[in-house]
């Protein structure tokens, strides 16, 4: 079974396990949290309800929410949606990044990942997203277009793909 779960207080220490495996992120997928405290844990998830909100974010940030992808009722993934895009995450970022934890990675979770979320996207009444991928990332480059991911151009090495809902 798999399923995506919105970050949220009640979120423990599997969730905070995946986070740590993942580590600092790769690929332009930045993961923040890989090193912190078990104490600071909570501190973490509050910070991101925070950013989901938009609230006290540095001018440069958009409001972004972040998911966890579970298989089996096993955390595996990461993925935040940011349904406002600035300058900058038209150029790199999108709409969406997401991460597989390394142990998961190569079983086609990515893909479900994204289509998960996806559903998601199209309930709340957005009509196409952006996800920026680098070149040479070839998996993440399948799992945009099984998605339905469009070339749109490659600028520096940066891959952007449009999917319309």
């Amino acid at each position: 079974m798999f399923y995506i779960k919105e970050l949220s207080l009640d979120d423990g220490q599997e969730i905070l396990d995946m986070i740590r495996e993942i580590g600092p992120g790769e690929n332009g997928f930045g993961n923040s949290g890989w090193d912190m405290k078990d104490e600071e844990f909570e501190g973490y998830l509050k910070r991101n309800i925070r950013m989901s909100q938009g609230i006290g974010l540095d001018p440069k940030y958009v409001p972004s929410t972040k998911y966890w992808f579970y298989v089996d009722d096993k955390p595996v993934g990461i993925i935040k949606l940011r349904p406002i895009l600035n300058e900058n995450l038209r150029k790199h970022g999108g709409n969406i990044g997401y991460c597989i934890r390394p142990s998961e990675c190569g079983k086609g979770y990515g893909v479900i990942m994204l289509r998960e979320l996806l559903k998601k996207v199209e309930a709340r009444g957005m009509s196409k997203v952006l996800l920026t991928v680098n070149e040479d990332n070839i998996p993440s480059r399948k799992v945009i277009e099984s998605n339905g991911g469009e070339l749109s151009d490659i600028i520096g090495g940066c891959c952007r793909y449009w999917i319309n809902l």
